[in-house]
């Protein structure tokens, strides 16, 4: 029978499978801690989303003076997409892999369909393949890495 031996040092932990060339440790360390994941779960929307609505801002100026009406629009795009990010943030670990994957892809297509669609020379016709193109690349990105990290349940794998 050919079964791996433990490895001198590292405990063998009862009910996971031995797997040749894998260290019963976890796959990859945990270099920040608790605090630092929570923090960063909440900063990162808010950056993303003042960046975004800069972004969506200078755009919709399109190289004219900068106006109140455009930085309202640019603060409440800011907070729609960081609203949104929360929300997705939040609902999509719940879902099984393929649903998370379309919801990543649904908020990633709509978010550069948006942008793109504010450049006055782009159609509303390009803009939606373009957002169908970009949101399919997402899908195929993140189902690849769903399927390959967690089981039919939606459960990490070990």
């Amino acid at each position: 029978m050919a079964q791996s031996a433990p490895t001198p040092g590292r405990p063998v932990i009862p009910g996971r499978p031995s797997v040749p060339g894998r260290s019963a440790g976890p796959a990859t360390p945990d270099v920040f801690s608790e605090r630092t994941h929570r923090l960063t779960k909440l900063i990162l929307p808010v950056v993303l989303g003042l960046v975004y609505g800069y972004w969506a801002a200078a755009m919709n100026r399109d190289a004219g003076p900068i106006t109140g009406w455009n930085l309202l629009f640019g603060f409440v795009t800011a907070f729609v997409f960081a609203a949104l990010f929360i929300a997705v943030q939040t609902v999509a670990p719940r879902l099984r892999r393929e649903p998370h994957a379309v919801l990543w892809a649904a908020f990633a297509g709509c978010a550069f369909g948006f942008l793109y669609s504010q450049a006055p020379q782009h159609t509303v016709v390009r803009a939606t393949l373009m957002s169908l193109a970009v949101a399919a690349a997402v899908f195929a990105v993140a189902f690849y890495r769903y399927y390959t990290h967690e089981d039919a349940t939606g459960h990490r794998l070990p």
